[in-house]
Order: C-alpha cells, then sequence, then structure tokens
C-alpha cells in the first residue's frame, strides 16, 4: 500500500517560518521526483516546489522563490518544505506528490501519488 504522509502545517503570523515533512511509504522513495503543490481557499491547486531523485536539482513557483526551500533525504523516505518569511497569501492546504518521470514537472497530472494535505494558515 502506497502512502505519502503529510505533517508541520499549523497557524503561524506573517513573517513566521514552518516546516512541512512528507514521508513516502510502500515505494522505493529515491526512484521518484518529489513536489509540493497547494490549494488556496477557492482556487486551483498549484505547484509550489519540486526536487530530482538525486536532490541535485530544484524548481520553484515564482510566488516562493527566495523564501521556500525543499530538499529530501532519501535514508528517511521524507521530503521536506522549509517555508521562511510567510505571508497571508500562503495560507493554502498544502500537498505532496511523487511521480515516475525523473523531470521535475508543474502540473498535478505528472504526478502519481498524494499526500492527504496538511494547512498552512498564515495570519497578517
Amino acid at each position: 500500500q502506497v502512502q505519502l504522509v503529510e505533517s508541520g502545517g499549523g497557524l503561524v503570523l506573517a513573517g513566521g517560518s514552518l516546516r512541512l515533512s512528507c514521508t513516502l511509504s510502500g515505494r522505493t522513495f529515491w526512484l521518484y521526483t518529489m513536489a509540493w503543490f497547494r490549494q488556496p481557499p477557492g482556487k486551483e491547486r498549484e505547484f509550489v516546489a519540486g526536487i530530482v531523485r538525486s536532490g541535485d536539482s530544484t524548481e520553484y513557483a515564482e510566488s516562493v522563490k527566495g523564501r521556500f526551500t525543499i530538499s529530501r533525504d532519501n535514508a528517511k523516505n521524507t521530503v521536506y518544505l522549509q517555508m521562511d518569511s510567510l505571508e497571508p497569501e500562503d495560507t493554502a492546504i498544502y500537498y505532496c506528490a511523487a511521480g515516475r518521470d525523473p523531470n521535475i514537472h508543474t502540473v498535478t497530472y505528472e504526478y502519481t501519488y498524494w499526500g492527504q494535505g496538511t494547512q498552512v494558515t498564515v495570519s497578517s
């Protein structure tokens, strides 16, 4: 059974930080490109950040560049999203996703497995 389990969401003041974690079980983690997406209230799901299998290459949405950092620990089957300088506009449900394509994609259909989501709320 494949599972992606996210943790680390919560309520934070603007300017604060949160670190999201996502652990994959049931599959060989290092074979998967990993990504974070988010879905703000009333909006579609959007790409936030992605990281290749080795961790050597990353990609970010323009809105989070310089504030968010994606990383992975293949020994722990876990991908992280460090979020700094949070803004109210970052409020959303955050989802991690896993895909077999070695390239980072910014569209949801390129990812096979999804977590259940974790709520991030940034108050002003």
